[in-house]
């Protein structure tokens, strides 16, 4: 057998053995919390940063930030989730939504909660904007706050 198709038949063992962040469904288990919307997960030995879809939540340095972030590990830290999602964002991370064991939605959890806000530029996902009108009206989490300012402004002036 030429050895170009050697190469190639070990190409194509490497390529399909490979774990791949690109399926739509990936099980693993959570070993970081970077902030309220950005954890870590080990999927088939391999660590991942991945972006919780749908949401935006506090800056660490912003109002609501440490208590965004507390909310996100003690849902999800040390659990294994599954991540419904294929796309990247442009630093790399997986962007998902994620779904603990017991079917708890994370992304819609930090929501509903006042952990974060639907993020509207990247989603139109009507669930999450009852969800943050009703977190709003009842005044949970960050909307308890005199004036939350969203993420997203907040980097802006920065």
């Amino acid at each position: 057998m030429p050895f170009r198709f050697k190469l190639f038949g070990c190409f194509l063992l490497v390529v399909l053995s490979a774990p791949s962040f690109h399926s739509p469904l990936s099980r693993g288990r959570v070993v970081g919390v970077s902030d309220g919307d950005t954890i870590e997960v080990l999927v088939s030995g391999l660590n991942q940063k991945v972006r919780l879809e749908h949401i935006d939540a506090p800056e660490k340095k912003q109002a609501w930030g440490t208590r965004a972030k507390q909310a996100c590990s003690d849902l999800c830290f040390g659990q294994t989730v599954l991540l419904k999602g294929r796309k990247k964002d442009r630093f790399g991370r997986l962007i998902s939504e994620v779904e603990t064991s017991n079917g708890t939605n994370v992304n819609l959890q930090l929501v509903r909660n006042g952990h974060a806000w639907h993020f509207t530029k990247y989603s139109s996902a009507q669930h999450y904007a009852r969800a943050q009108q009703q977190a709003r009206q009842e005044k949970r989490g960050l909307w308890s706050l005199p004036s939350p300012v969203p993420p997203w402004e907040f980097r802006k002036r920065k």
